[in-house]
């Protein structure tokens, strides 16, 4: 095991959490594993560390509870690691910390709902082309687990944005002042009204936020939308494919931007930061449209 300092603090959650995640390693392998790495060659290669620092760091979070070692293979018996309910329950841990690290590190301190052209944030959104969508469920307006890609088309447009209501009163303070945030609307409509355009292209729409099902339902009936939204409030789309996020009323909320997926779920256009909501709209059409 990797030498280790005990914090002695039973009575401090931030101390006794950081012994078993204060380890920069382990909340790497704990990020890839929600990317949909499993095996640990995979996470050998993926991290670059030694076999045996990567043996004691997995052992250390199988032990805590954050992973489960399953067996994938009986001859010889392999296993693979995937995430437990208390390790997911990381995932928004890891979102701050990417959040925090594009704002203050990597950015100008700003809240935005978006990014500028040249950003280290944008280069690395746009770097998900050719990336593949990890088997994972969203919750739906029925409060149902569904995939966010679709088996049954040839494309799926998932366009993901920052949040939408159907009363004006319920949206965080200072909304309309954060760059990026106001135009979900427009946006959700735009895709509604083109939306026999995009099925004609053999492409389903689904729409992405970190919203309760309850306020994407309210809103969805409202604007009388005829495709699904899809609640990421578990963030697990965002964890897996690293989505920028930002904060306001206290949510962890998805920038805006859009995914073209194929049925294989290879991500085949990535469309960041998106700055003209109707552009963007049309830009997918043409996307799936072989343009």
């Amino acid at each position: 095991m990797p030498q280790r300092t005990s914090l002695h603090d039973a009575h401090c959650a931030i101390a006794q959490s950081l012994d078993v995640v204060g380890d920069w390693w382990t909340l790497l392998i704990v990020r890839d594993t929600a990317r949909g790495l499993h095996r640990f060659e995979e996470l050998q290669r993926e991290l670059g560390m030694s076999r045996k620092v990567l043996a004691e760091r997995l052992r250390l979070l199988v032990d805590s509870g954050v992973l489960s070692r399953e067996p994938y293979q009986e001859r010889p018996v392999r296993h693979e690691y995937r995430l437990t309910p208390r390790g997911r329950a990381l995932l928004p841990v890891l979102i701050a910390l990417q959040d925090w690290g594009d704002t203050w590190l990597l950015g100008e301190g700003e809240t935005m709902a978006t990014a500028t052209d040249r950003s280290a944030e944008a280069a690395r959104v746009l770097d998900l082309t050719g990336t593949r969508v990890p088997p994972l469920t969203l919750t739906d307006l029925d409060g149902e687990p569904r995939d966010p890609v679709s088996p049954d088309t040839p494309f799926t447009v998932l366009y993901c944005f920052p949040g939408a209501y159907a009363r004006k009163d319920a949206y965080p303070p200072g909304w309309a002042g954060i760059p990026g945030a106001p135009g979900c609307t427009l946006e959700s409509c735009t895709y509604r009204d083109s939306l026999a355009e995009f099925t004609a292209a053999g492409a389903t729409v689904h729409g992405v936020s970190t919203q309760r099902p309850d306020e994407q339902r309210a809103f969805a009936d409202a604007e009388r939308l005829r495709f699904p939204l899809l609640s990421d409030a578990d963030l697990a789309l965002t964890a897996a494919l690293r989505l920028p996020t930002f904060r306001a009323g206290g949510v962890s909320r998805l920038k805006r931007l859009t995914l073209v997926v194929d049925r294989d779920r290879t991500v085949r256009r990535v469309l960041y930061p998106v700055t003209d909501v109707v552009a963007s709209v049309t830009e997918a059409l043409r996307v799936v449209r072989g343009g």
